[in-house]
């Protein structure tokens, strides 16, 4: 009796097998990608290394990197940074997912009311920034009317600072909800039957049913919104310029690009900005996202 021998990956005629040579055609994109991706990365990060005004370039090394740690207005862009990007996301979570799960539900109107519900995310960044100072604007004085207060708005940050935090929840909330409605229709509605004939509330679904099978939506669209809103530069641009009583991480740097011409240090703050995002973003994902490899990779049965 013979034992049936495994199969071997065919080779082409030059003696490669399937994988190396799927290998081989995609080397030329990947290499091309990395050459876009990178080259402005290590660019900016060469740049970052002198003190460059107008024509005229002296190498510092890492000097430039130490300005920025003595600088009190990089500490407070960094600080305005963080309080808008942990405000927004939350904000963006809980009503993106009040969106989706009223969106998910089956009623007379669903699809008017999911177009509804996503316009705002359509609409241009730098658009719904004008408008959006404009109805916070003490002058027209839209806002302070709807809500009978006097608040200047514009003048004071800490209410700017709300005010262009609403402005973006208002925008990307949509996106969030369009993410995790993406989870929600991938739930099996029996898993929900089963639940309702063991006599599980509403509350209870939601709990142990709905959350736990929506984390990898979860997990996408929480790190999608805080990486966007590390970078966010539009709404701080729109309401204050370049303030630093309302300034992010991008438009100080863009200040230093532009209004006061420091190349290498406008540089430096950018390339700050990059590294920050990065470790944010593999921080998020080595933190979450090696649970959910570890949740779905199935266990081995032991001999």
């Amino acid at each position: 009796m013979t034992a049936n021998k495994a199969p071997t990956a065919a080779r082409s005629g030059t003696g490669l097998g399937e994988r190396a040579m799927g290998r081989v055609f995609l080397a030329p994109s990947f290499a091309f990608m990395a050459l876009i991706a990178f080259f402005p990365v290590l660019y900016a990060i060469g740049m970052s290394l002198y003190r460059i005004k107008g024509f005229d370039q002296e190498f510092v090394g890492l000097g430039n990197y130490l300005t920025a740690l003595s600088d009190g207005g990089f500490f407070n862009a960094a600080l305005n940074t963080l309080i808008f990007t942990v405000a927004s996301v939350s904000l963006e979570f809980v009503i993106g997912l009040a969106f989706a799960l009223i969106m998910h539900q089956a009623f007379v109107g669903r699809g008017l009311t999911r177009a509804i519900i996503l316009v705002p995310w359509v609409v241009p960044t730098a658009v719904a920034a004008q408008v959006w100072r404009y109805m916070f604007d003490h002058n027209p004085g839209f806002v302070n009317a709807l809500l009978g207060t006097e608040i200047n708005w514009l003048r004071d940050p800490a209410w700017s600072m709300v005010g262009m935090i609403s402005a973006d929840v208002w925008k990307t909330a949509p996106f969030v909800a369009l993410l995790l409605l993406a989870g929600l229709q991938t739930i099996p509605r029996d898993y929900y039957e089963a639940a309702r004939v063991d006599g599980c509330t509403a509350l209870q679904r939601f709990w142990y049913i709905t959350l736990p099978l929506l984390r990898p939506s979860i997990v996408v669209a929480l790190l999608f919104r805080t990486v966007d809103a590390l970078r966010m530069f539009d709404f701080a641009y729109v309401f204050a310029g370049y303030s630093n009583s309302l300034a992010t991480l991008s438009v100080y740097a863009q200040r230093y690009l532009v209004a006061e011409p420091e190349l290498g240090y406008a540089n430096a703050l950018s390339t700050v900005t990059f590294a920050i995002v990065m470790l944010v973003g593999l921080g998020f994902i080595s933190r979450m996202g090696r649970q959910l490899v570890g949740d779905a990779a199935p266990r081995k049965e032991r001999a």
